[in-house]
């Protein structure tokens, strides 16, 4: 038991680091990316910071907006939920910019988390809000323009 408190307090301390600088972090950047006839107003997450921070902290996130994580390789990029406050759908996007896979309702969380991650190699991943990919009619083989 000693052992986990000790993780979790280093897990806890790391975290508020982080938090404070990212918070001091360059200006933040949009693209417009357009899924069939829906177009999403993104923030980009192009630094290793902004991509590690993603939504973290935020009350909600409005209707046809999302964040865009920008990789500089193709990989297997994990996502997680940690101190988010909504569900979300992640939507992975290759180098030729399809749509190779999605979570739909990832559900928040506070401390130990599970990483989502594509079953395919992706350069990009779009975070929008929970139901987004079935009200808009996103799947897996749109294409994907930004």
């Amino acid at each position: 038991m000693k052992k986990l408190e000790v993780l979790l307090a280093v897990a806890i301390v790391v975290a508020l680091i982080l938090s404070v600088y990212i918070f001091f972090q360059s200006k933040t950047s949009f693209k417009k990316v357009k899924i069939g006839n829906v177009t999403i107003d993104a923030e980009v997450a192009d630094t290793t910071l902004k991509r590690i921070k993603g939504l973290m902290f935020r009350q909600s996130l409005a209707d046809k907006n999302g964040m865009l994580f920008l990789f500089d390789t193709d990989d297997y990029h994990g996502i997680w939920m940690m101190n988010m406050s909504f569900p979300i759908d992640i939507i992975w996007i290759n180098s030729e910019h399809k749509i190779v896979d999605i979570v739909k309702d990832a559900q928040p969380c506070r401390i130990i988390c599970p990483v989502y991650k594509s079953k395919e190699k992706t350069r990009y991943v779009l975070e929008v809000n929970a139901g987004f990919t079935d009200k808009y009619s996103v799947d897996i083989g749109d294409s994907v323009k930004f």
